[in-house]
């Protein structure tokens, strides 16, 4: 290993591979593709994201802003010729990568680690790639930020496809913000009968994001607030992300976990479920999905696994994407 010399409490760093990008990833192999192929029975499509211009209200003042469209040189209504009846429309895109439903890559959340165990710490990724070195990012604005490993592109080349496993928390505990930690969540997934497996997308509904379209531009940050989330300080439940094999997950709320930038006094991480899955896991997070109208089909119809489609954009170097993914049924 030339990146590091001790790798974090609880990681997988090196399991893969030295120079491994994929993490749990890897997990999703032909056979498991196969599987989940083998659960499409109706050939029903469900659309799994949010109009990219959505959330509205507070949440567009944040820091990441919706996307705006204009015109290319080309322009609108635009004529070749006069002597010929074609006519062209060419637009462009100003966007914020995870302003609305997306994928976060493994170059999106990392933590300060002793790699060499020197006591110098560093600023670090998945499988110990660096800051400035593997993750380029220039306060000054002279050089564009880039990933050079981890980037989103990794995660696209995969196709993204594999077997979906829906967990229904909005059908447990309705719109209440709850933390769902290691015992309601198995026995939420006793009572729906889900199970899932080495290399599955663990989906969980919780009614977030048909929240959000239904207050459309009144959205207000209280309103953010509530709806189901993973108790990302319960350490058994992350142990139980470990042992389940699970090779993604995907939420239909802002963050998976809560986010607060006043963590509790002797917090190691303001997103704890971040640092383990992205950090030390090498496991994906999708945030913002929309899981209402798949979980209501899932529930009449006494079933829980679907082909999941989702590949993120093949963007070379960046961080985050978003995700028009397709779950068949």
């Amino acid at each position: 290993m030339t990146r590091w010399a001790r790798r974090p409490e609880g990681s997988n760093w090196g399991e893969f591979g030295e120079d491994d990008q994929l993490g749990r990833l890897n997990l999703i192999t032909a056979e498991r593709r196969l599987a989940a192929v083998s659960e499409v029975r109706e050939g029903i499509a469900f659309p799994l994201s949010l109009p990219l211009d959505f959330p509205k209200g507070e949440y567009a003042a944040g820091p990441r802003k919706q996307p705006v469209l204009a015109s290319t040189a080309l322009g609108h209504n635009h004529r070749f010729l006069p002597s010929v009846p074609d006519v062209v429309s060419d637009d462009y895109v100003v966007l914020h990568l995870q302003y609305s439903t997306q994928w976060d890559s493994f170059a999106h959340h990392g933590a300060v680690f002793d790699l060499d165990g020197a006591g110098e710490p560093a600023v670090c990724y998945y499988n110990g790639y660096r800051a400035d070195v593997d993750v380029i990012g220039d306060p000054q604005g002279s050089i564009p930020p880039h990933a050079d490993a981890l980037g989103i592109e990794t995660m696209a080349q995969t196709g993204m496809q594999g077997r979906g496993v829906l967990v229904d928390l909005q059908r447990a505990v309705g719109r209440d913000r709850v933390a769902v930690g290691h015992d309601q969540l198995t026995e939420i997934m006793a009572a729906q009968d889900v199970t899932v497996e080495p290399g599955d997308i663990l989906c969980l509904h919780t009614g977030l994001t048909e929240v959000m379209l239904e207050v459309g531009d009144e959205l207000t940050h209280e309103t953010l607030d509530q709806c189901a989330v993973l108790d990302s300080q319960d350490d058994r439940l992350l142990q139980w992300i470990t042992d389940s094999g699970v090779s993604a997950i995907v939420a239909d709320n802002l963050a998976v976990e809560p986010f607060s930038l006043d963590p509790a006094p002797g917090a190691n991480s303001v997103l704890p479920l971040h640092t383990h899955c992205l950090f030390k896991q090498g496991i994906p997070l999708g945030e913002m999905w929309y899981l209402a109208d798949l979980a209501r089909w899932l529930r009449a119809h006494g079933r829980s696994r679907f082909l999941l489609t989702a590949p993120p954009l093949r963007l070379p170097g960046a961080v985050g994407s978003p995700v028009s993914g397709v779950a068949t049924v």
